[in-house]
Parts: C-alpha cells; sequence; structure tokens
C-alpha cells in the first residue's frame, strides 16, 4: 500500500508539474497570439474601410474584392466633405493608439515590419492633418479634373456588377467635382486660396476635356472606350448585346446630362475664386507652409532625412553629375557641338515590342524573375484631348491579385520615339513600374502578405526606382547603339543620362528653395539663367510646375539617390556576396517602404 500510495504522489507530482508547464505554455502562446490576432483584425479592419470608402480606389486594388473580404459595399467616389475631415484627426489617433498597444516582439518578420510601416506612415499623417488646407486636388498639372476622366475610361470590366459600379460612379461625377470645389472656398476662407493662375489652367482643362460637341458626336474617348470594353464582356458571354445597348445608352446620359454639367460647374465656381491679388509662390510663403512642407517632403519620398542634409546630398550629386559631363566632352569634343541634333529616328528600334523585348533581355541576369511568368503591356495613346494635361508617359497600376494585363500609356505630343520612348519604356515598363508591381504583388500573394500593405504608398520608393532603372536604360541603350555600330549615338546616350540627372538634381534644389526657403520668382530666373535657361517662356514653365507640384521632382530624384546610399551600404555590408541581383531582389522583396524601415531591415537582415 505504501508502495503503491508513494507511486500515486509521484505521479501526481509529476501531473502538476505538467499541467503548470501547460499552463504556462498555454498562457505564453495566448499572449504571442492575441497581439497577432489583434494586429490582423487591425490591419484587416483598416484595409476593408479603406477600400469601400472610394469604390474606384478598391478597383484598381483589387479584381476580386470578395477574395479580401469585402462583400457588401455601396459605390463611392468619396471626395471631400468637411464634417468626415474633422474626425479624421481622432481616427488616425485611435489607430495608432491600438497600434502601440500591440507588442511588436510578439509578431511574425513579416507583420512586425508591416507594424514599423503603418506606424510610421500615420504618424506623418496624423502631423499632417494639422495643415487641412495646403493640399491641392485641382493642380492643373495633376489634378482629379484630369485623372478622373482617364480613371474612369481605364476602370475595367470583369463582371456584369463593374458596369454597374461605373455607371453609379458616373452618376456621382457631380457630386464629387462640386466637393473638389467646396474644398477650394474652403480654403480660401481658410486663408490659403489657390493663385488666379492656377484656378485659370484648371478652368481651361474643365472647358475642354469634355464637351458637348464631342459628346454629341459620340466620338469622346469616354464613350468609344466604354463601347470597346462592353464588347469584350458580350463576347466573353458574360453581358448580352441587349444588356451592352442599355448600358451605352445610360453611359451617354450620365456624360451629357452629369458630367458635362459638373465640369462646367466645377469651372464656374473656379471663376468666382480667382483673385488676381494672390501671390504667385510656393509653400514657404504660406504661414505654416515650411512646417506642411517637412511632412509632405516625408509623405512623398518616404525620406526622413533633415532637409539641410537633402541639400547637401543633391549637391553632391549635382557636382558629380557636372563632372561627368565635363569628362565626356572633353573626351570627345564634337560631342556637345552635335548634341541638340542627334537624331531620333537613327536609333535601331521604332516599334514599342521590340523596345520592351530588347529591355526584358539587357536585364536579365540582374534583376529577379517575376513570380509565375511573364506578364502582358498593352501600350496605348492618351486621348488627344488630354494629350495637353497628362505626363509624357505613365503605367496604370495593377491590381494585387490580377496583375496578367498591364496597360502603359504614351503621350505622343510629349514623347516622340528613339532614346526617349526607349528610356520611357523602361521607367514605366520594364524593369520599371510595371515589372516592380507584378514582382511585389505576386510575390506578397504568394507570402501571403496582410493587403493593408496596399494602403501604404511611398512615391520615393516607386518613383526612385522607376528613375534609378531608366538611368541603367541609358546604359542599355548605348550598349544597343554600339552592337549597330552607331558610336556617336552611344556617346549622345550617355551624355543624355547625365544631362537628364543633373537637370532633375537641379530642379528638385529649386523645390526646396522656393517651398522651404521661399524663393521668388526672380531667384529661380536669375539661378536659372546661370545654367543657360535664358528663354523666359521656359523659366516661368518650369517655375510655375514646381509651384504647382511640390515635393514632385524629390520624389523622383531624391528617391533615386536614397536607392544608391541603400545600395552603398548594401556593397559594405555584403562585401564579396554583392551582386546586382541580390541587391534588386532585396529592394523588390521589402516592397513599398520608407528608406528608414529598408535601411534597418538591410542592416538586420542575415
Amino acid at each position: 500500500m505504501k508502495k503503491h500510495s508513494s507511486l500515486s504522489i509521484k505521479q501526481l507530482a509529476f501531473a502538476a508539474c505538467f499541467l503548470l508547464l501547460f499552463s504556462c505554455m498555454t498562457l505564453f502562446l495566448f499572449v504571442y497570439k492575441r497581439d497577432e490576432k489583434r494586429f490582423e483584425n487591425l490591419t484587416s479592419e483598416l484595409f476593408v474601410n479603406e477600400m469601400k470608402s472610394n469604390t474606384l480606389s478598391m478597383h484598381y486594388n483589387l479584381a476580386n474584392p470578395e477574395a479580401f473580404g469585402i462583400y457588401d459595399y455601396e459605390p463611392t467616389l468619396g471626395g471631400y466633405n468637411p464634417e468626415a475631415s474633422k474626425h479624421s484627426r481622432a481616427a488616425l489617433e485611435n489607430t495608432l493608439a491600438a497600434l502601440h498597444e500591440i507588442h511588436i516582439d510578439k509578431l511574425s518578420e513579416s507583420d512586425a515590419y508591416l507594424w514599423k510601416l503603418l506606424t510610421r506612415s500615420l504618424e506623418n499623417s496624423l502631423e499632417m492633418s494639422s495643415f487641412p488646407y495646403y493640399s491641392d486636388p485641382l493642380s492643373p498639372s495633376s489634378g482629379m479634373q484630369s485623372q478622373l476622366p482617364i480613371l474612369l475610361a481605364e476602370y475595367t470590366f470583369r463582371s456584369k456588377r463593374d458596369v454597374e459600379d461605373y455607371l453609379a460612379l458616373l452618376d456621382q461625377t457631380d457630386e464629387y467635382l462640386a466637393s473638389l470645389l467646396l474644398y477650394e472656398q474652403d480654403k480660401k476662407k481658410a486663408g490659403i486660396p489657390t493663385p488666379a493662375a492656377s484656378l485659370k489652367s484648371v478652368r481651361a482643362q474643365c472647358d475642354t476635356i469634355v464637351t458637348g460637341a464631342e459628346l454629341e458626336s459620340g466620338n469622346h474617348f469616354l464613350q468609344t472606350t466604354f463601347k470597346e470594353r462592353l464588347e469584350v464582356l458580350c463576347k466573353a458571354g458574360v453581358i448580352t448585346e441587349k444588356d451592352a445597348a442599355h448600358y451605352i445608352t445610360q453611359n451617354d446620359r450620365l456624360l451629357k446630362t452629369v458630367l458635362l454639367p459638373a465640369y462646367t460647374a466645377l469651372g464656374d465656381g473656379l471663376l468666382l475664386l480667382e483673385d488676381t491679388s494672390v501671390q504667385f509662390c510656393g509653400l514657404g510663403a504660406t504661414p505654416e507652409g515650411r512646417t506642411y512642407y517637412e511632412k509632405l517632403l516625408i509623405s512623398e519620398t518616404g525620406s526622413y532625412r533633415p532637409i539641410s542634409d537633402i541639400e547637401e546630398l543633391l549637391t553632391k550629386s549635382f557636382t558629380r553629375e557636372y563632372e561627368e559631363i565635363q569628362k565626356l566632352v572633353a573626351e570627345n569634343p564634337d560631342l556637345l557641338k552635335n548634341y541638340s541634333s542627334a537624331p531620333s529616328a537613327e536609333f535601331p528600334y521604332k516599334d514599342v515590342s521590340q523596345m520592351l523585348l530588347d529591355l526584358q533581355t539587357r536585364m536579365s541576369g540582374s534583376f529577379p524573375s517575376i513570380p509565375g511568368g511573364s506578364v502582358t503591356a498593352a501600350v496605348k495613346p492618351v486621348s488627344e484631348s488630354l494629350e495637353a494635361y497628362t505626363a509624357p508617359a505613365f503605367y496604370l497600376t495593377a491590381p494585387l491579385d490580377n496583375t496578367d494585363e498591364n496597360s502603359i500609356y504614351i503621350n505622343r505630343s510629349k514623347t516622340p520615339g528613339g532614346l526617349e520612348l526607349y528610356t520611357t519604356l523602361a521607367h514605366e515598363g520594364y524593369p520599371g513600374h510595371l515589372y516592380q508591381t507584378a514582382y511585389y504583388n505576386r510575390s506578397a500573394l504568394a507570402k501571403q502578405e496582410r493587403p493593408a500593405r496596399e494602403l501604404l504608398w511611398y512615391g520615393g520608393y516607386l518613383e526612385g526606382w522607376a528613375l534609378y532603372v531608366e538611368f541603367l536604360s541609358y546604359d542599355y541603350a548605348a550598349a544597343l547603339l554600339k552592337e549597330h555600330h552607331q558610336t556617336d549615338s552611344a556617346l549622345y546616350a550617355q551624355l543624355e543620362k547625365h544631362n537628364r540627372s543633373l537637370q532633375l538634381c537641379l530642379y528638385s534644389l529649386l523645390d526646396i528653395m522656393i517651398h522651404y526657403e521661399n524663393a521668388s520668382y526672380n531667384q529661380i530666373a536669375k539661378m536659372l539663367e546661370g545654367f543657360g535657361f535664358t528663354d523666359s517662356s521656359s523659366v516661368k514653365a518650369v517655375y510655375a510646375y514646381i509651384v504647382q507640384e511640390p515635393c514632385n521632382y524629390l520624389k523622383y530624384y531624391l528617391g533615386y539617390l536614397e536607392i544608391l546610399s541603400l545600395q552603398e551600404k548594401a556593397k559594405e555590408l555584403w562585401q564579396s556576396g554583392y551582386s546586382d541581383l541580390r541587391f534588386h531582389t532585396f529592394y523588390l522583396d521589402c516592397g513599398p517602404s520608407d528608406f528608414t524601415s529598408l535601411e534597418e531591415r538591410l542592416l538586420s537582415a542575415p
């Protein structure tokens, strides 16, 4: 009995110890799982709410919303709402508070990185919310008055619901544009009015982007592209010919009775806001413009460097590029003399498909392959009615869950051909935006990254990369020209590379001078004159663009310089293990990020 009793006590003691150990392990796992679950719920709620708040944005981000937990939603364009804006700061504070309650060390590596990105991004957004009337949604160069028609024209129809959503959004364009006019009115009341020159430019766009005559003829691009998209659905059996005819009638009616009057009303409203006494100047001349500019710079570029450090970085790059030009000209005395007359017609390839294929061939070995194989790219011309208001080229970002088909728009009035078209296709296509987007989207899906990553936008990461590979494409072009025994043209390509870099660097410096140091037009004109800009109309155009698009040049060029800086750190860290392929893979695998987080991840990588 004693022996049996003694054994029972040992067993009970062991069982007690096991239960205690099990309880500790359960508590340990619960704490970890609790943080993971809270982060999952938080990011999921953020993502779903953001997608539901803007159907246009959701459609471009997701091909199949249901796969991401979005089942019921009302089509909406969003827009400016003074009351909603008042609550945005509280929402930001609540989200940040919820993030800070989560222990980052108890998250997976992927979630911990997202936590860091979200926190930094939202903290800067919170600071920017103190300046509600410093943005410019109706910028003459990139405002929604010119972007909205393009986004509507490229709104992909994958289902009957897509067509009906599109028509519902088109029916809201009057309310949407009216909300932007209200923003301009509130902006003026707040003492930060938009200069008359900018408003006049936007009014001119309102008068030409949508016209009654074009709609009556049935030749407006929002009519022709609508029919083309419906034809695809008809051929696929998704809708009937009767459905298509009904939708075409609705589209024409809405364009004539909603969109056209909306643009007329916007133009008329802006006319009433024009005040020629308002100074046409940068943010530095506004009450809190310098402080806002510091936050905007972080938001647009993803760089947290102090502005003084950025200026130093730009100055060094300017000197380096200038010396490269001097060296190239010294070694080839006739190069500069014939530079302006270098014929683009001599470029070996004229066809877009040939150029894209050549770019893909030359990048092979230095860049990782797109997961799942190659993607298709349709290169389309910008509608003539939009040529004056759009960039030389742009890539419309493919949805996270469908990167098979992509569209690159070429503005033929601003991108003639030859070397310029080749490097533009590198910027927008391979190894630029199209390649970068397809690579990351497919990688993110394969690794089951949280879709909340789609909410984070980093202009410096994206445009810096596109400029980085664009400069590489000048080297590709020079090699191609040499292969076709065009030695002089190859030298021109190298000179153009350094000249473009020098120019973008200069404009980035001017951006800081205008928006942070409050440099006047006369000061800028005098500086540009020293660099050979003697045509007053060109000087005015440069000044006007930078005033209307703060941080835009820095988004490209500072992003590019940050990538070079990160690349140098990778070389120091990896030593003999460094290769361009390894660095490019690291950069692309991280996905859109700010450069502080990228550097931290580089230094902590095994």
